[in-house]
């Protein structure tokens, strides 16, 4: 959604989507903006609790019956494993979706990986899909003024036209754009706490390929799980801000995660989007 300095200032029910990696600032933002008024939407709480529930569960109960004291609570009806996703922790969502390589590193196989990405991929197309309905719900059952839309890292992989005609059409797009300081210290922080990532097939494929000739590996199994994601983290972060910009360029606006840092309160949210459209 393009609008002008004043549309935005006098749009009665504003619908903001905050675009950008993981860790740049976008739950934070949200965190403090429901506090006042705002409807914090989380993808990838929507992701985990509606569209994923079932095959995480299956997950988390594969792994139980694995241990024999468990499955046999598991199967005589004697316990009951359920999910505990808030939008503060969604570890579930990302234990899901694992990690490739070694299985006795807790790595998966590559079929199965890719079937748990592809998982993910429709789950968050469908996550977005769900918005314009949950602006809407909202104002009618919630009584919030404002909604924030806290998209995934993800989004900009997805290479789905349809989610972002949704997305510009209902909410104003706001790109954070990590500052050069603030990529290192991403990229540092993978490092030392590598994490399950969504890749695009054609990225993983490519990648994965170099990875295994690199490291001399004749099979998939080999691999270091958390190795795999420290060594792909840096060409995934790069490979997705052209992205990002893209998508602000044709979409929305442009704010750095610099200025990001000195937004407290709603206020200074919205008069920082104000400016980000007057530099447009």
């Amino acid at each position: 959604m393009k609008l002008s300095a004043k549309e935005f200032t006098e749009w009665n029910h504003k619908c903001v989507t905050l675009l950008g990696m993981s860790g740049v600032g976008k739950t934070r933002i949200a965190s403090i903006l429901s506090r006042q008024n705002w409807f914090h939407y989380s993808g990838d709480y929507r992701i985990g609790t509606k569209y994923l529930d079932e095959a995480i569960l299956d997950n988390i109960k594969n792994q139980a019956m694995q241990v024999p004291f468990l499955r046999d609570l598991l199967q005589s009806d004697s316990i009951y494993i359920r999910n505990k996703i808030t939008v503060d922790q969604l570890k579930p969502v990302s234990s899901f979706l694992g990690k490739l390589g070694d299985p006795g590193k807790d790595g998966l196989e590559l079929k199965e990986f890719k079937k748990r990405q592809n998982l993910h991929r429709e789950a968050e197309i469908a996550a977005m899909h769900d918005v314009p309905k949950f602006i809407s719900k909202a104002q009618s059952i919630y009584g919030n003024r404002h909604f924030i839309n806290d998209v995934g890292g993800s989004i900009c992989e997805l290479d789905d036209s349809d989610v972002l005609q949704i997305l510009s059409k209902h909410t104003l797009i706001l790109y954070l754009q990590a500052t050069h300081e603030d990529e290192e210290e991403l990229i540092q922080r993978a490092e030392k706490a590598p994490k399950p990532l969504y890749y695009r097939e054609a990225f993983l494929d490519e990648h994965l390929a170099i990875y295994m000739k690199e490291k001399n590996l004749p099979f998939v199994a080999m691999i270091d799980p958390d190795d795999f994601v420290r060594w792909i983290f840096p060409k995934l972060f790069y490979s997705r801000i052209p992205r990002y910009e893209a998508i602000a360029q044709q979409y929305g606006y442009t704010i750095t995660t610099d200025e990001l840092a000195n937004v407290n309160n709603e206020d200074d949210f919205t008069g920082l989007i104000t400016e980000a459209i007057k530099r447009r």
